[in-house]
């Protein structure tokens, strides 16, 4: 996928047929062109492609995702930082515009090395000035784990850690969870014959009724790689995606807020919905037990920067506002 499959403004097209079989109009976002296009290479050699966008004269932020998604599909988030920030864009090794690679070194261990190792090449490339952190998920958790690379502050997405007690009922729902996940992803879908199919999938699944506008196609196209038969892949293989939900389990994080070295917010899912995201819970839970600044979006789950992304963006850019960056 070259910045040019991506340039322009956002647009109407027609949508696919939903779940429901009904048609209509939706919003498809499309990216604008990249200010600059880097690759770096990770300490085991893993390639990494950023992408910067926005103002360069503006502190910089970088973005990144969760498992089995990329951050080009977090557009509806990041496009509220566009105007006064130098926004980064990468995906975590072996998804999204990244080559995929051997599962060897597919893990949190070597992701959070990437973390470091992305900072490090904005900064060499492109100038060197705070950085600011804005992950979520998996993403989150590799930059919880690598707290200590010199960024200036981390705004992290309802991370999936696991309480460590054991019994706790927040565990429990926790372990539950990656186990559900673990096994869907293991088996799920990896060719399609257009992108419009992966995003009438997300549409009709119970978390994805509720994404925003366009959030769908964006994301559908952003973890799809055309093959030379016509067909769309998964750029992210269904045993990498599976094997990082298990891996959840066993990596064992759970930090104290001292852990981490600079100013942070953790935001979250909605830990008082009817039937509330296990992650919310356990967002909850970590800000009461470790003392984080912490903010539950209302009304969402897991995937609240899919959901809500405008409210997201706003909470994320209130509490940089609050500790000097603007």
């Amino acid at each position: 996928m070259g910045d040019g499959d991506w340039a322009g403004i956002p647009r109407l097209t027609p949508a696919l047929s939903t779940p429901g079989g009904g048609e209509g109009v939706v919003t498809t976002l499309v990216l604008p062109s990249a200010k600059g296009v880097i690759e770096t290479a990770a300490a085991d050699g893993a390639r990494l492609r950023l992408r910067r966008h926005g103002n360069p004269g503006g502190p910089r932020v970088f973005v990144s995702h969760g498992n089995g998604f990329a951050a080009d599909g977090y557009f509806p988030f990041w496009r509220h930082f566009l105007d006064r920030f130098d926004v980064v864009v990468f995906d975590m090794r072996n998804h999204g515009r990244n080559p995929v690679g051997e599962a060897t070194n597919h893990n949190y261990a070597h992701m959070a090395g990437d973390v470091a190792t992305v900072r490090d090449a904005a900064a060499a490339e492109f100038g060197a000035k705070p950085a600011i952190g804005l992950f979520h998920s998996m993403s989150a958790q590799s930059a919880m784990l690598a707290a200590d690379v010199g960024f200036d502050a981390l705004v992290l997405f309802d991370p999936p850690n696991v309480p460590p007690e054991p019994g706790g009922p927040v565990r429990e729902k926790m372990l539950a969870y990656l186990a559900r996940l673990t096994e869907w992803a293991a088996a799920r879908r990896a060719v399609f014959d257009d992108p419009g199919e992966l995003a009438q999938d997300y549409a009709g699944t119970g978390a994805g009724r509720h994404w925003a506008a366009g959030s769908h196609q964006s994301m559908a196209r952003s973890v799809l790689r055309s093959e030379p038969d016509g067909k769309w892949r998964l750029v992210c293989p269904p045993a990498y995606e599976a094997d990082m939900y298990a891996q959840g389990v066993t990596v064992g994080l759970w930090p104290p807020r001292v852990a981490i070295p600079c100013p942070a917010k953790l935001i979250g899912g909605d830990p008082e919905r009817t039937r509330p995201s296990p992650t919310a819970l356990a967002n909850q839970a970590l800000a009461a037990e470790h003392g984080y600044d912490y903010a539950a979006i209302p009304g969402t789950g897991h995937l609240l920067q899919l959901e809500q992304p405008e409210t997201c963006a706003a909470v994320a850019l209130e509490f940089l506002e609050g500790i000097g960056i603007r």
